[in-house]
């Protein structure tokens, strides 16, 4: 999936993520990474759309205090099941109740991605949302995936593309955006930006 920077300006990951690093790469971006400081916000009265939407905005905008000329893209990922949010597990036992929690049924993994250019005056924010059903999971099987993988920096406590086969058993929509950025609608994203078919949301 190549997909050429020309039309754009320089672009900025506001994300240390090496998992989004390497799915921008897929697409053939050039950018530079720029890890955002902006702490997180969880808050329980607002749905998991809504806490990553506003998340990425703060990601993005972090960033693009400090380099108005670039093209900076901020991005959040979040685990839900019904009006349950999961985020990053504080330790291990915090990610073995998240993965005893959601075995054996379907939840739901949103990812919100913010494209901000200070200088323009132009932000667009979207996101994709993917099913994800899990395989039953017994003590032993949630503690032989914890031994394998570090959840301890993944939404969910997993990493599908890690070890995913020990735990997952179907996928409903892009695998990209459980990963961590959904590919397809991002290109789609980007080639409209590039069109300037965005319409300014200041």
């Amino acid at each position: 999936m190549a997909f050429r920077m020309r039309g754009l300006p320089p672009v900025i990951l506001a994300s240390g993520s090496p998992r989004r690093a390497e799915l921008l790469r897929q697409l053939g971006l050039d950018f530079k990474v720029v890890p955002s400081k902006a702490a997180e916000i969880h808050c329980e009265q607002l749905t998991a759309l809504e806490v990553s939407r506003i998340n990425a905005f703060r990601k993005a905008r972090s960033v693009a205090k400090k380099h108005s000329d670039a093209l900076v893209l901020g991005a959040d990922t979040l685990v839900f099941l019904g009006s349950a949010l999961y985020g990053k597990p504080a330790d291990l036992e915090a990610a073995y109740r998240m993965l005893q929690e959601l075995q054996g049924r379907t939840h739901h993994v949103v990812t919100a991605i913010c494209l901000l250019h200070l200088r323009e005056r132009r932000r667009r924010v979207f996101a994709e949302t993917t099913a994800v059903t899990f395989r039953p999971l017994d003590a032993v099987k949630i503690r032989r995936y914890l031994a394998k993988v570090n959840p301890l920096d993944k939404a969910g406590a997993y990493a599908i593309q890690e070890e995913g086969g020990l735990i997952v058993e179907k996928v409903s929509g892009s695998y990209s955006n459980v990963v961590g950025l959904p590919v397809e609608r991002l290109e789609q994203e980007l080639r409209r930006w590039k069109g300037r078919g965005t319409v300014p949301e200041f």
